[in-house]
């Protein structure tokens, strides 16, 4: 069992001790996650850490994405347990870039290309192809776009 895997075992545990309902189900739900990626496919495997961190990114993704369709809904109740789930779920993830970090990183990308020979907007592609292993698990793809963007566009 990876380490990361072991520690959700463990504080699920923790959790359960401690009865502590909404920590409980959350690393519940995650750890099925984690189980149902290791079954898909045609043979069973065990994640790496790195995999299992994509498995939990994604989770706490979704709980962001339902505490927001939940208060555009009107069910204030509800976005806020999909928020704390998703706080629990944070975490276990990789300290997440400023925008000032960011910014610089995708800068330096933007330079890096330009100098490559791509501009203007149909760069994008190029510049994402440098910037995304460096900030891999660190910043949200859209996030990453739309710096992108307006660098490219400024």
């Amino acid at each position: 069992m990876t380490t990361l895997k072991a520690k959700l075992q463990d504080d699920l545990n923790a959790a359960i001790k401690e009865r502590d309902e909404l920590r409980s189900s959350t690393l519940r739900l995650t750890l099925a996650a984690i189980t149902k990626e290791e079954v898909a496919g045609k043979t069973k495997r065990e994640l790496s850490d790195d995999e299992v961190q994509k498995v939990i990114a994604k989770e706490a993704k979704k709980r962001r994405e339902a505490a927001d369709a939940f208060a555009q809904g009107g069910r204030a109740e509800s976005a806020e347990r999909e928020k704390a789930e998703g706080v629990i779920l944070d975490a276990y993830l990789p300290q997440q870039l400023s925008d000032e970090e960011l910014e610089q990183i995708v800068a330096a990308a933007v330079a890096e290309a330009t100098s490559a020979g791509a501009e203007g907007p149909r760069a994008m592609g190029a510049v994402m192809k440098i910037v995304n292993p460096k900030v891999a698990g660190r910043a949200e793809g859209g996030r990453v776009a739309a710096t992108v963007k307006k660098l490219l566009a400024g």
